[in-house]
């Protein structure tokens, strides 16, 4: 039996930041959490809301002419023995599993409900909220992709707000993500007598090598600068301690710029290691998502960027405006959470943070359509 929590939508985005790291969600375990948002979002009154598994979706049907989509993920990374929050008064810091990814951000999107999700409630655009689970782990498991595949019509909007963390700066597009499994072959033979064998460990120096030596690109794009990188995130190899290993397999991660598409991408690092390759080691990519483009010449996200009145910078690492783009619907990141914090046992949002996006949300959400 899940516990059961409950979530009060007229308090400040503070307390209600807290009730969220308060509620643990780690990805697969998000239901008692997605109860308690469907709970409160269905209290308001104004709202048609759908749930699809643990994603809960919500919007406003007034006829306007526009419609703006906003969505996070209710999901965490693993908790680091820090939930739950800790408020550091001295600081003006909130410390907890997800508060900058991105709790503080669903505390927003939950307060612009409560605001304009209710009967009588004058937003200048329809609204749509999507809450969802599963972001941090596969792909495959991803709630707005299912939401994607199963209820398409909610996610249409003329522009779309993803607030993931960005310390209050709007970011643009996002990197493509790809990851492959280089494996190296050996022959196994005793340690003692080791020249009777080929080393696979030893074999995969040329490859850290070459990751060692990569000069990774920087691209500008629509004023917004993406850096790439190419590294190496896991390395598994060995069999015993006497034992001279057969098999030893590199992880590689790209990042890499909008202007690649995933074949583009795949092509760049096969190239990488086209030497490695031709020496006999095999390359399988297991994972490869692409970008998206920051698209902030649409009227809908230029308009967005003036009303908040900061630039845009690139969105370094994948998020969901990729999926919004594919359905060609312009999208960006814009939230109150540090991205260099996040997944770090010492997560913290700055409290001084918080209302400041709530409140160009709303008067963004506020002003006469264009």
């Amino acid at each position: 039996m899940s516990t059961a929590y409950q979530l009060d939508l007229s308090t400040d985005v503070l307390a209600l930041t807290r009730a969220l790291v308060d509620a643990p969600s780690v990805s697969g375990s998000e239901e008692p959490l997605a109860d308690a948002v469907e709970a409160a979002l269905r209290g308001l009154g104004g709202l048609e809301v759908e749930r699809v598994g643990n994603s809960v979706l919500a919007r406003t049907s007034l006829d306007r002419d526009t419609r703006v989509v906003l969505a996070g993920h209710l999901d965490t990374v693993p908790i680091a023995d820090n939930v739950p929050s800790r408020l550091d008064e001295a600081t003006g810091r909130l410390y907890g599993c997800g508060t900058s990814d991105m709790k503080s951000g669903d505390a927003v999107m939950l307060r612009l409900a409560a605001r304009f999700g209710v009967p009588g409630a004058e937003p200048a655009h329809d609204l749509t909220f999507v809450f969802y689970d599963n972001e941090e782990v596969d792909s495959s498991l991803n709630g707005l992709g299912r939401v994607a595949r199963e209820r398409r019509g909610w996610l249409y909007g003329d522009l779309a707000i993803l607030l993931e963390p960005t310390d209050g700066q709007i970011e643009g597009g996002c990197q493509g993500t790809l990851r492959a499994v280089l494996e190296v072959k050996g022959v196994r033979a005793h340690s003692a007598r080791s020249w009777l064998g080929s080393n696979a460990v030893h074999g995969a120096a040329g490859i850290l090598a070459t990751l060692a030596g990569y000069r990774a690109r920087e691209v500008d794009i629509d004023g917004c600068l993406y850096r790439e990188g190419l590294n190496a995130v896991r390395i598994t190899g060995g069999v015993a301690g006497n034992v001279v290993p057969d098999e030893c397999s590199v992880t590689v991660n790209f990042r890499y710029a909008p202007d690649r598409d995933e074949d583009a991408a795949e092509a760049h690092v096969r190239e990488v290691f086209a030497e490695a390759i031709a020496a006999g080691v095999t390359l399988t990519v297991v994972d490869n998502a692409g970008g998206a483009l920051p698209g902030l010449s649409e009227p809908a996200a230029a308009a967005f960027v003036e009303a908040v009145g900061t630039p845009a910078r690139a969105k370094l690492g994948w998020t969901d405006v990729a999926r919004f783009a594919a359905f060609g619907i312009p999208a960006v990141n814009y939230g109150p959470g540090d991205p260099n914090l996040a997944h770090t046992r010492e997560e913290h949002v700055v409290v001084a943070g918080l209302q400041p996006a709530e409140d160009a949300l709303v008067a963004y959400l506020s002003r006469s359509a264009r």
